[in-house]
């Protein structure tokens, strides 16, 4: 077992070839971790290489769209076959004391390596894929998909789901309580730190004497956009402007709803921003919106807003409020209840003390939570150093019953 991090070798593995939040995540924590002092080896799909930030997924899931849905799933299963081989290469040339996995449906590898090698194994889990693709793309094999993530779940050492939820809906899937411990998304504090003051940022991208309504990440028809372009018409309020950082489906619809209200002076879309430039564009934002999330996620953008120290409208919903509390470091509203966020964001449009109270404790509650990807890279560390105490130990226990047997 490694004495200190320095010293820990760490085996990453994923199968995300598209260059958005998920590779945000990648990227974040392998670098903290390397911060650590851990060496990390990591084992990826080659069409990750070279991409740029926002650019769409390739090879295998280019090829599996353009079969039926059987037969793409079925190619998933198959990629296992070249993953693993990858696997156990990069095992025998580096002998990593660790196995850390971004889980993704129908990726067995990890899996396959740890009961081969004895290796522990570290599952992070982003989402309940197989429920997801059903509900929204269809999968032509849902039994054997959800079959095969439960078996995934139900073999790592330590599962590391991003929400409380989540961890009750792999709990329900048969994971232990005892080998989950739920480590949500993070930001870098250091590049946010060095964003510019709000009215800086404002002048930087022509937003001088606006009240920015700001909205960060991809742009879908689900996220409630269309209620905010409502609340600006309705609101007569030519200060008022909705800025949207991110590209995305609705987007057209979006600017269609804006000119029919006669608000398309209101709305601006800054598109696909560099990551690097991310933090100056939400420096500018007056008020944050998260005006609809998935029940199980850990919305990066959220971490974003609160280490920007913005004042914050979002649903009330419990894996939310594990982060936020209404009144202290966001306004909630209940989602069900119709006009709720329209009537959310006008009283924090009246309120100028309360937007500036919620702005400054969002802030404290990245520094309270630790939400950063330093912060999260520790928290993996820590389990990754107990599963290796643990294997001493029975290495141990086994030692003694062989010797007095």
């Amino acid at each position: 077992m490694p004495e200190n991090n320095a010293r820990l070798k760490v085996l990453y593995h994923h199968r995300t070839a598209s260059r958005d939040g998920q590779a945000v995540h990648i990227e974040e924590m392998v670098s903290a971790l390397r911060k650590l002092g851990c060496e990390v080896i990591v084992v990826e799909p080659p069409s990750t290489a070279g991409a740029h930030f926002g650019a769409d997924a390739r090879g295998l899931s280019s090829l599996r769209r353009l079969l039926p849905k059987a037969a793409g799933e079925l190619l998933e299963v198959g990629y296992n076959w070249f993953a693993y081989r990858r696997l156990k290469r990069a095992y025998r040339v580096h002998r990593p004391d660790v196995l850390y996995e971004r889980h993704n449906l129908y990726l067995l590898a990890g899996k396959w390596l740890r009961r081969r090698f004895k290796l522990p194994y570290l599952l992070e889990v982003n989402a309940p894929i197989a429920l997801e693709r059903s509900r929204h793309g269809g999968l032509a094999l849902p039994g054997l998909a959800r079959r095969l993530e439960a078996s995934v779940w139900n073999a790592a050492d330590a599962v590391l789901p991003v929400t409380a939820v989540l961890a009750e809906m792999l709990v329900e899937q048969g994971v232990e309580r005892e080998r989950i411990v739920v480590i949500p998304n993070g930001i870098d504090l250091g590049a946010f730190e060095l964003a510019p003051g709000r009215g800086d940022a404002k002048r930087r991208l022509g937003l001088d004497g606006r009240l920015v309504l700001g909205f960060a990440g991809f742009v879908r028809a689900w996220h409630g956009l269309d209620q905010v372009i409502d609340f600006i018409a309705d609101a007569r309020r030519p200060e008022l402007l909705l800025f949207v950082v991110g590209d995305g489906p609705a987007r057209e619809a979006l600017a269609q709803r804006a000119r029919e209200r006669g608000v398309a002076e209101q709305v601006r879309f800054a598109g696909i921003v560099e990551r690097k430039d991310i933090p100056a564009c939400l420096a500018a934002f007056d008020i944050a919106l998260q005006p609809a999330a998935t029940s199980y996620a850990s919305p990066l953008k959220l971490f974003e807003y609160l280490a920007t120290g913005c004042a914050i409208v979002a649903p009330r919903q419990p894996n939310l409020e594990e982060v936020l509390t209404h009144e202290e470091n966001a306004l909630l509203f209940a989602a069900e209840t119709p006009g709720a966020l329209g009537d959310a964001i006008g009283r924090l449009v009246g309120d100028a003390v309360l937007r500036e109270r919620l702005g400054c404790n969002a802030k404290k509650t990245i520094a309270r939570g630790a939400y950063t990807w330093n912060g999260n890279a520790d928290r993996v560390v820590r389990q990754a150093q107990r599963l290796l105490a643990e294997a001493v130990d029975q290495r141990a226990r086994h030692f003694v019953r062989r010797a007095i047997s």
